[in-house]
């Protein structure tokens, strides 16, 4: 049965929101945990419906939209919390739905020592936007690749892997294998391979943007002191993380990252498994991506802070784990700068190889 509002709407102290593409549904309690609402609205309605409501904690999960209300609530004089999902799920009760969704968001809102995930402002929103166009565009080129290929395998003819390798024999395969190849699917390669240039314009073309942002933003040029990061690097951290004021300390974010290993502890004993991969997946690839850049130079090493460090940890370690062990270590560096304006210690004309 659905619980009944037993107080009044001027104790309203928490609302929680669950967030749906054309309307919200919201549920509220007083400063006693009594229900005193709940209700469906449009999302069009939402500034009408939150002006005759007594300011107080709005809670919502992270999710799509989830940084454009926050701002509009806290433009209006509320306190919006944006919750990560994993910790809204041990509060809810009964089977799922919308207004059970909003009621444990409005639960979990309350608890003092919750995390919260961090207001974007638009500028963050796009250059996350910029990110997310050229993922999905590497994402198809790299598909588009792979039918070429296997279209070129039903063929009989196969090529050396790499990208470079098959679009520089492209061409010459279609003119030495005519014979073999029928026209209809000479046709369908052609399509594919201008697909193909098509996808690599608009990749440089979107990477030449986030590169033009990395040298105008302070932040961006700070972390990009640090060796084998780069524009990605830079400006995907700024457009995830903002400042970092998040985190209390680097490890916090290389936590939240997902570049330290999971913990399973009981009775006294600590049993540390693999990386837990939470947090930005993103992210925590690019970090991996740029410390096996910078192991892939070892006569570099020296010329860095951390390179006796990183000898000592290859040496020790299978050389995957010490690349993670070392993506931990710049999330933390970056995270550092980030939050306190600084640049790296190691020169300029030192800098490798960069994400």
């Amino acid at each position: 049965m659905c619980a009944k509002k037993t107080g009044s709407i001027e104790d309203l102290a928490v609302i929680g929101i669950d967030i749906g593409k054309d309307t919200f549904h919201l549920v509220g309690f007083d400063r006693s945990g009594q229900l005193v609402m709940r209700k469906q609205i449009k999302r069009l309605a939402l500034n009408a419906t939150f002006e005759q409501l007594p300011r107080c904690i709005v809670g919502m999960e992270a999710c799509l939209s989830a940084h454009f209300v926050s701002r509009t609530l806290r433009g209006m004089g509320f306190e919006p919390r944006i919750i990560p999902a994993i910790y809204v799920k041990p509060f809810n009760k009964g089977q799922k739905n919308d207004y059970n969704d909003a009621e444990a968001i409005a639960e979990a809102a309350l608890r003092p020592n919750l995390r919260t995930v961090s207001e974007k402002d638009q500028d963050q929103l796009d250059l996350q936007a910029l990110h997310r166009v050229r993922a999905r565009l590497v994402s198809r080129r790299t598909a588009t690749i792979n039918q070429i290929r296997a279209f070129l395998i039903e063929q009989g003819i196969t090529v050396r892997s790499g990208l470079r390798a098959l679009k520089n024999s492209f061409e010459t395969i279609l003119e030495q294998r005519r014979d073999e190849i029928s026209p209809w699917m000479s046709g369908i390669l052609i399509g594919f391979y201008g697909d193909w240039l098509w996808l690599d314009k608009r990749i440089a073309d979107v990477s030449g943007e986030i590169e033009e942002i990395s040298r105008t933003e302070e932040n961006c040029a700070n972390i990009m002191t640090i060796p084998g990061i780069g524009p990605m690097i830079s400006t995907a951290m700024v457009a995830a993380v903002g400042k970092g004021e998040a985190f209390d300390r680097g490890r916090d974010f290389a936590a939240w990252v997902g570049l330290v290993p999971r913990q399973f502890s009981t009775g006294g004993r600590t049993i540390l498994g693999r990386i837990t991969k939470r947090g930005s997946r993103y992210l925590r690839m690019l970090f991996v991506q740029a410390a096996k850049v910078i192991m892939m130079r070892p006569h570099r090493w020296s010329d860095f802070s951390f390179g006796p460090w990183l000898t000592a940890a290859v040496a020790r370690m299978p050389r995957n784990k010490a690349a993670v062990a070392l993506a931990n270590k710049l999330a933390r560096t970056a995270w550092s700068l980030l939050r306190h304006g600084t640049r790296f210690d190691a020169p300029k004309d030192a800098a490798m190889e960069a994400i």
